[in-house]
């Protein structure tokens, strides 16, 4: 089994492209064919709330043959960017959610609660408990010359209930209070989460695959990719025109199934 044009891997997008809520959606079952062909397959996401296992975990109850080793979060782009910026066991300020924080100290990096303790670096991502503490130190922290990363700038997240504030909500909240963004933004639209997984995977020219054309195709070019937008989710063809060149797809699809070679349109 063989993905179209070529390429030698997949990176997908999970809401939207996997599954819906709850439900997986019609055509990714063609995701266990390609792992078991020994196809590299990569789930990139932007939530930095969740870890790997429970990603991974997710998509095992669907019925998906994925392992934590398959998924690539925004958290862990962020904190491969304080590698590059920080020296090891500098101290971090964490914004985020326990995984974020065990993320960070798993990279050795030394964690501090308060701007206080002079913290070389800050990291924020979503959690739901998030207060107006936590937002004021990396405030304090910032003013005070800290790296600021950021580990995506989604503004919303979609609830049971509805649409609620997302991270670059909060993202926002702090810029009006240091005036100024994140110094980095580790997830999409910007490279750093898709040559992660990519690099990880071993693939050398990946597919990427997702619903949003200002996150998952915009976010595939910044890389190098091939984009394919899938219709399961939030953007149709409608959509394309009069859209910027970066968020133009390669090509459109209606599900999965359609990426593997000879599959009928």
């Amino acid at each position: 089994m063989k993905l179209r044009d070529g390429h030698d891997g997949l990176l997908c997008d999970l809401d939207g492209v996997v599954y819906a809520g709850d439900q997986l959606i019609s055509g990714a079952e063609i995701l266990n064919d390609l792992i078991d062909h020994g196809v590299a397959v990569g789930f990139v996401t932007n939530n930095a709330s969740k870890s790997t296992e429970a990603v991974a975990a997710k998509l095992q109850k669907l019925g998906v043959h994925a392992a934590p080793a398959h998924v690539y979060s925004s958290a862990q782009a962020g904190v491969e960017i304080l590698r590059a910026e920080q020296q090891p066991g500098a101290t971090v300020l964490v914004v985020g959610s326990d995984s974020l924080r065990q993320a960070v100290e798993q990279a050795g990096f030394q964690m501090v609660d308060h701007a206080s303790q002079q913290p070389e670096a800050v990291i924020q991502g979503f959690d739901p408990g998030i207060g107006w503490k936590n937002l004021a130190e990396a405030s304090f922290a910032i003013h005070r010359g800290a790296f600021w990363v950021a580990t995506n700038l989604d503004l919303t997240i979609p609830q049971e209930q509805g649409i609620a504030p997302g991270n670059g909500s909060l993202i926002g909240a702090v810029t009006q209070a240091v005036g100024r963004g994140p110094d980095v933004v580790a997830g999409k639209p910007e490279p750093q989460l898709f040559q992660l997984a990519a690099q990880a995977q071993g693939m050398n020219r990946p597919l990427m695959v997702g619903d949003r054309l200002d996150t998952d195709i915009k976010g595939a070019h910044a890389a190098g990719f091939t984009a394919a937008l899938v219709t399961t989710g939030i953007h149709q063809p409608a959509d394309v025109a009069g859209r910027d060149r970066t968020e133009q797809p390669d090509v459109i699809i209606d599900h999965l199934g359609q990426l593997v070679e000879g599959a009928h349109e």
